[in-house]
């Protein structure tokens, strides 16, 4: 079908040839043979007037004519795919909707567990496919490759909608051993210390405690760097090491390892709040909003994160007070 001299068939080529960057992935995606997506490719740059695509070495490069139509296009199909062709009420129970969501192993283990278990009951035949955040967590979001996105809500961008899940604060924490944390801790002390911290993306940007204290012109001691929060506690075994974590998952890790929470000596304890957001196209997708409206409802479930003035400095057998939790 051609609509104004256009053949949409070749949208679709062209979204799995930007998905896939290659042209025999992307032929076999839409089930192609390899010399009819040879055919599209030829008539796309016929059409559009440009290469498009160039080739150095293996690598398949995209010209800027190309990624500029890579979202309209992607844009299109989607809201094809969504208004015309999934037409039929949402039914829980009988989805096999397949989630791609991009957070952080911090959020996996102290809240979306309950998720995962809800929607077992739910809907049993839906999956999900958990991503870590990267460097270009706003274009995958843009193009429709995850339907949502969980990150500290400071780190979202307003191009898409979100809504609030639940607040945290951040803590320091340390090895039940580590005697520099068996009084207060100073601002100095925290700082020449060895610091075990986590690093997001290709680029491994730090957390919100570096964000803070670069704005201070103030640089700690870092020992380790790891890729996920989950990795800071293992670390700092038998160490006199510190890390900086949210205080949810150092409760949650207090339980299994012998770690200790104290207050960090930092402004306000650098609390923040966990969001989700999702490309503005699914907005008033059904299988989305099933989803995130379930993901709103156990967040209010959670229950406040302790004061961190309230923090033991002494922990007990666990490395936390039992009342905090």
């Amino acid at each position: 079908m051609r609509f104004k001299g256009l053949d949409l068939n070749l949208l679709v080529a062209l979204d799995a040839l930007m998905t896939e960057r290659n042209v025999t992935a992307a032929a076999r995606s839409i089930n192609l043979s390899q010399p009819a997506m040879s055919a599209a490719v030829a008539r796309l740059r016929s059409y559009f007037r440009d290469e498009l695509f160039t080739m150095a070495g293996r690598e398949f490069i995209p010209t800027p004519r190309a990624q500029g139509l890579a979202a309209a296009a992607r844009e299109a199909l989607q809201h094809i795919q969504l208004s015309i062709i999934s037409w039929e009420p949402f039914n829980p129970a009988r989805s096999d909707r397949r989630f791609r969501i991009i957070l952080s192993d911090y959020v996996t283990l102290v809240f979306f567990e309950r998720v995962v278990e809800r929607a077992t009951r739910e809907a049993p035949g839906v999956s999900f496919d958990f991503r870590p955040p990267t460097d270009d967590n706003e274009d995958l979001l843009q193009r429709g490759e995850v339907d949502l996105l969980i990150l500290p809500e400071i780190f979202m961008s307003n191009a898409h909608p979100r809504t609030k899940l639940f607040d945290d604060v951040h803590v320091c924490v340390g090895c039940r051993s580590n005697k520099q944390l068996s009084e207060p801790l100073t601002f100095e002390r925290y700082m020449s210390m060895g610091h075990v911290v986590v690093g997001f993306g290709d680029t491994l940007r730090l957390g919100l405690e570096e964000r803070f204290l670069l704005e201070y012109d103030q640089k700690r001691r870092i020992d380790v760097v790891v890729h996920g929060y989950s990795m800071i506690p293992p670390m700092l075994s038998d160490t006199d090491r510190i890390g900086t974590m949210p205080l949810r998952l150092a409760q949650h890790f207090a339980q299994i390892l012998p770690l200790q929470i104290v207050e960090l000596p930092l402004p306000q304890h650098l609390p923040f709040t966990e969001a989700v957001q999702w490309p503005a196209l699914h907005d008033s997708d059904p299988t989305s909003r099933w989803l995130r409206e379930m993901l709103v409802e156990e967040g209010s479930r959670l229950t406040s994160p302790l004061a961190a003035s309230e923090l033991l400095i002494n922990p007990g057998q666990h490395g936390y007070c039992p009342a905090q939790l």
